[in-house]
């Protein structure tokens, strides 16, 4: 009997995981809509300054929203305990092995904020640059963050993230003299996967490019939480 002759089952297994999350994420999309809250769905590297990145955005946020993190870790607390001290509400997430958010967690997530919900949530997820590019956990705005010291040529290397995501902070842009980073270089290699993604060059730690990238935030939160106020009616 050839090859060709045996009978077997074939089976999409990825297909399934896919719907099950995309169910989920719809959740997650209609809790924010019913209830008024602006998610973002920050991604990065490990070291890429998320964590220093969500602190200037609380104290940029938080005289005018609410601002709850939902802190994403394999296993450890040290960025809920971060984000806390800047007058965030923090959630820890355990993921225990899985290297990435999806819809499940993020809904389980924002269940434990219980019923006072804050009105602007930003979700750390898992410090890598593929797989949370592959789950859709329903944020109203994908924001990466890429920093200097990994190299201007990460587009070329983790297309998907480049592709999928909304927004793209270049962090540390303060140590560009020290690296062999040039930011032209990254956007052109850049805009082949997203032509028109926004880009703001930033520094966590002095503070350089902050103020522009929550000017550009502000406008979508505020159009977010109007139209939540709205279907509240």
């Amino acid at each position: 009997m050839t090859g060709s002759q045996h009978k077997f089952d074939i089976i999409d297994v990825r297909a399934g995981v896919e719907a099950d999350n995309d169910r989920y994420a719809a959740l997650v999309r209609q809790k924010c809509r019913e209830k008024g809250i602006f998610l973002v769905n920050l991604m990065a590297s490990p070291g890429a300054g998320k964590t220093s990145v969500l602190c200037r955005a609380i104290d940029a946020l938080k005289d005018r929203y609410s601002v709850g993190v939902l802190e994403a870790d394999m296993d450890a607390d040290v960025d809920s305990t971060a984000v806390a001290a800047r007058g965030a509400r923090a959630v820890q997430l355990h993921t225990g092995t899985s290297c990435h958010m999806d819809g499940r967690m993020t809904l389980a997530g924002l269940d434990a904020f219980g019923n006072d919900l804050p009105q602007v949530v930003f979700l750390e997820n898992v410090g890598n640059l593929v797989c949370p590019a592959e789950f859709d956990v329903g944020a109203d705005l994908k924001q990466m963050i890429l920093s200097v010291p990994e190299g201007d040529d990460k587009p070329l290397k983790y297309p998907l993230m480049f592709t999928v995501s909304e927004c793209m902070l270049v962090n540390k842009i303060d140590t560009a003299p020290v690296f062999d980073f040039d930011l032209a270089r990254c956007e052109a290699n850049l805009r082949p996967l997203n032509a028109d993604m926004p880009v703001f060059p930033v520094s966590a730690k002095t503070g350089e490019g902050i103020d522009a990238w929550i000017a550009w935030l502000i406008p979508r939160i505020d159009a977010k939480l109007r139209g939540g106020e709205e279907a509240a009616k």
